[in-house]
């Protein structure tokens, strides 16, 4: 009997040693991470308590010239409509609690969109959940680390 309660309190501090050491911190998130569609990347920071982030590379920021930067013609916003895709805050006021970044918003500038957003990281990837209501009727997208 004696022994089986210390084989359980070994494993009980084994588990929590574990745990510990892949623990997140709530700045895993800020860098700069390459887009699902591979043609942006967005660089994520931290403002007080709270994260951001902007993209500051496209493939598709600039019109058919090559120098003019794209607009942000989408936004329901007309008073937002004029300023560049790029350099556009899309990840806006995420918290973290309990191994996720809550309470954002994420936006869209190919349809003008914002959606509620939950981000996560998962085996070294940003896991991005956009939704109107409820979570479980949102997409999830998935985005790499690109390493400076």
């Amino acid at each position: 009997m004696h022994l089986q309660r210390n084989k359980a309190f070994f494993i009980i501090i084994l588990l929590a040693l574990f745990k510990a050491g892949f623990a997140q911190d709530a700045d895993d998130i800020t860098g700069t991470w390459l887009t699902a569609e591979k043609d942006g990347r967005v660089e994520i920071y931290k403002s007080g308590d709270r994260y951001f982030g902007k993209l500051i590379w496209g493939k598709k920021v600039y019109e058919a010239d090559g120098r003019t930067l794209k607009k942000d013609t989408k936004n329901p916003n007309e008073q937002l409509r004029k300023r560049t895709i790029l350099n556009i805050v899309l990840l806006k006021d995420f918290t973290y609690e309990e191994g996720e970044w809550t309470g954002g918003k994420i936006y869209d500038p190919r349809t003008g969109k914002t959606y509620s957003s939950i981000i996560k990281l998962q085996d070294g990837s940003l896991v991005l959940r956009g939704y109107v209501g409820i979570s479980a009727f949102g997409k999830s997208t998935v985005w790499e680390r690109v390493n400076n």
